[in-house]
């Protein structure tokens, strides 16, 4: 949305909006015709901002606070990548189980990762 709309619909003006992301606060994209433009995430942000400002915080401590929580996010998303990461090796590995030949349990060895091998060692003491 231009920055008019986000304006009108987050009862703020279009310079505090401008303040905000000059300040680094919002994000927003410029169209071939050097519109700006801003997404849905940002009616969000900025009714976040009014009320930490509300709350008496500064625009840094603001930002600070917003730094922090877009990097807990990422390590969020890290970890989720990891566990499917490791949930695939776990699969694979329970699928060799059923198999107790040398050459299923090689490869077992090579392929799985430390992490894995300590998640299986849990579940398999959880369900025994």
């Amino acid at each position: 949305m231009k920055i008019g709309e986000l304006a009108r619909i987050s009862n703020v003006t279009k310079r505090t909006i401008d303040h905000y992301t000059n300040f680094g606060l919002l994000k927003m994209e410029r169209s071939t015709s050097n519109y700006r433009y801003y997404d849905n995430s940002a009616i969000q942000r900025l009714n976040f901002i009014e009320k930490c400002k509300k709350d008496g915080m500064s625009l840094s401590e603001i930002k600070d606070l917003i730094i922090d929580k877009e990097a807990e996010e990422i390590d969020v998303l890290e970890l989720r990548l990891k566990i499917k990461g490791l949930e695939k090796e776990v699969t694979e590995v329970l699928a060799h189980l059923d198999k107790s030949d040398l050459e299923n349990q090689e490869h077992i060895k090579k392929n799985v990762s430390h992490e894995s091998l300590s998640l299986i060692q849990a579940l398999l003491l959880l369900l025994n």
